[in-house]
C-alpha cells in the first residue's frame, strides 16, 4: 500500500486548525486497515499525529509516521521522499486550492503522487484562494530557475 501524506497547516493552541483538521479527517477517512499516514511540517507534524491517533476508529486502522522538519510545499515531498525512497506512489492529501502547487512540485521532483483534496472550510477560502493567486507563480518561478541551475557541475 502506497503510504497517505498529510501536508502540514495551521496549528492553533497546539491543535489543527480548521483546514489542517479537514485534511487529516480526509486521510483518515482514505486509510486502509494498517495503511501508513505520514504526517508533514515543521510546526504541525505532532499535532496532527496526535489528531490522527486520536481519531482511529481502532489501533490496527492505520500507522502515523512524523517527518517534523519541513517547512514549504517542496520540502514537505523531499522530505517525505527521503523517508520512504522505494515508495512507487504517495497519495498525497491537501486543500483544494493547494492541490495545483502540489502536483506541480513533485512533477519537478519526480516523485509520484496522487493528489486527493480536502475541502477548505467557507470562511477560510477567500484568503487562501487569494493566496494561491501568488503562491503558484511563485512556485513556478522557483521550478523554472531549479531546473535552468540544474547542470551546473556542483549540483545546483
Amino acid at each position: 500500500m502506497e503510504p497517505i501524506v498529510v501536508m502540514g497547516s495551521r496549528v492553533v493552541n497546539g491543535q489543527p486548525g480548521p483546514m489542517l483538521e479537514q485534511r487529516l479527517l480526509t486521510a483518515a477517512a482514505l486509510a486502509r486497515p494498517g495503511q501508513e499516514i505520514i504526517v508533514t511540517g515543521y510546526l504541525e507534524a505532532r499535532a496532527m499525529r496526535d489528531f490522527l491517533l486520536q481519531h482511529r476508529t481502532h489501533p490496527g486502522a492505520y500507522t502515523v509516521a512524523v517527518e517534523p522538519h519541513a517547512t514549504s510545499t517542496n520540502e514537505n515531498l523531499e522530505y517525505v521522499r527521503a523517508m520512504r525512497p522505494t515508495a512507487a506512489r504517495f497519495t498525497v492529501v491537501t486543500s483544494d486550492f493547494h492541490a495545483l502547487r502540489t502536483r506541480l512540485w513533485a512533477w519537478h521532483l519526480k516523485i509520484p503522487v496522487q493528489v486527493v483534496s480536502a475541502p477548505t472550510p467557507r470562511e477560510q477560502q477567500p484568503y487562501n484562494y487569494l493566496r494561491e493567486v501568488f503562491a503558484t507563480p511563485h512556485s513556478v518561478a522557483r521550478i523554472v530557475l531549479r531546473r535552468l541551475l540544474k547542470p551546473l557541475p556542483w549540483g545546483a
